[in-house]
C-alpha cells in the first residue's frame, strides 16, 4: 500500500484548531467519537468525496479518488477535529512507517498540547 500525506487534509485540520474546531479528549475516545459508517455515507452524499477525503490525513494511492478506501487516518467528526483521532492517527502511521502523515499528525497533537497547556 502506498499511502502519503494529505496535505489538503493537513491544512484542514490545521485551520480547524487555529478556529478552535477541536475536542480535548481522552487518548482512548476515538472508537466513540469516529463517525459512523453511516455517517460517513451521509457526509459524502450530502457534500462530496472532496470534502469527506480533507477529514482523513492520508491518502492511498492505488485507490480510486471516489472510494472511501483511497482516504486514511481520519482525525474528525466532520466538525471538529479530535485529540483522539490524532492520537490513533499518529500511533498507526507509526507503526506503518508513514514517515510524512506520523510527522504530520504529531505536528497537529503538538498544536493541541500546546492550546492544552494554556486553557
Amino acid at each position: 500500500m502506498t499511502v502519503k500525506l494529505n496535505q489538503r487534509a493537513y491544512d484542514h485540520a490545521r485551520d480547524l484548531i487555529v478556529a478552535g474546531k477541536y475536542v480535548i479528549d481522552d487518548r482512548d475516545a476515538w472508537s466513540e467519537h469516529q463517525p459512523s459508517t453511516r455517517q460517513e455515507n451521509d457526509f459524502i452524499q450530502q457534500r462530496g468525496i472532496g470534502e469527506y477525503a480533507k477529514w482523513h490525513l492520508g491518502i492511498d494511492g492505488q485507490e480510486d479518488e471516489d472510494k472511501k478506501g483511497r482516504y486514511k487516518f481520519p482525525y474528525g467528526d466532520f466538525e471538529k477535529v479530535h485529540r483522539c483521532g490524532l492520537l490513533a492517527a499518529e500511533s498507526r502511521a507509526g507503526q506503518r512507517n508513514y514517515y510524512d502523515v506520523e510527522l504530520a499528525v504529531a505536528h497537529l497533537h503538538g498544536m493541541l498540547e500546546a492550546l492544552r497547556r494554556t486553557a
